[in-house]
């Protein structure tokens, strides 16, 4: 999909799941500047329309972007003070923009922070988009109001996690071990290790889909493809080789 920057309004406070109700509610006035990064339209303008739902006006969308380089482009050219972002996007996905964003990240004054709004609950995509900087990790389900909280407290510099997200990051960043490379893993996409979690989970082609904003036909390539790498034979053998990597 193509896309530029935009703006829009935004609006409210509230309390992420599994955080403290009301820390976060804006000044009257005071607005977060924010870049909406995500590879599918209609996401991007239903998080507008929930954002715009909430009470408290504070969160002006200034850009959108739909890949990495659109993304580098109109973060840097609007210098927002948070970016929502998505995990799996084209031309490299999330790690790669906080990677070409580095010098926003770490700026002395004014830093550009990022929080992940992503479908993706899976370990391996939480971490990766942490270590790369960013200061939370949300979930798609997560309400209007909720995210509009999180959008201030990132601002401030808190981390943000959902509830269920919160106990493997702290667990990643007291180990001091290095998470073992998977090469089979490795020889995956970022939207094909997607599409093998929900296989594994049990989902059908058709909720995949929806899930993901894809088609079955796109779900069926995918699968395809992941039992090619993998030298696998059907969505059984597939889950047994995801729940033995605890990907599920």
């Amino acid at each position: 999909m193509s896309d530029g920057t935009g703006a829009g309004t935004g609006s409210g406070a509230g309390a992420d799941a599994g955080t403290d109700p009301g820390a976060a509610t804006p000044d009257a006035g005071r607005r977060v500047r924010v870049v909406l990064v995500d590879d599918h339209r209609m996401f991007r303008t239903g998080v507008q329309a929930e954002i715009g739902r909430t009470e408290i006006t504070g969160v002006e969308v200034v850009g959108e972007a739909a890949d990495v380089d659109q993304a580098v482009t109109v973060i840097t050219a609007t210098r927002p003070e948070v970016v929502l972002l998505d995990v799996h996007l084209p031309g490299g996905g999330g790690v790669e923009v906080l990677r070409r964003c580095a010098s926003l990240l770490g700026a002395p004054e004014d830093p550009v922070r990022f929080l992940a709004l992503s479908v993706s609950d899976a370990a391996e995509d939480v971490i990766g988009v942490i270590r790369g900087g960013a200061r939370g990790y949300v979930t798609k389900t997560i309400t209007g109001t909720d995210l509009v909280d999180s959008i201030f407290r990132v601002q401030e510099g808190d981390a943000v996690f959902s509830p269920r997200l919160a106990g493997f990051v702290l667990d990643a960043f007291a180990s001091t071990d290095a998470p073992p490379v998977d090469e089979d893993l490795d020889r995956l996409t970022q939207r094909e290790r997607e599409v093998l979690r929900l296989i594994a989970r049990g989902y059908a082609y058709k909720e995949i889909a929806k899930q993901l904003y894809i088609s079955v036909k796109t779900v069926e390539s995918h699968v395809s493809a992941v039992l090619r790498k993998l030298q696998l034979s059907n969505r059984h053998e597939l889950t047994r080789w995801a729940t033995a990597r605890r990907l599920v």
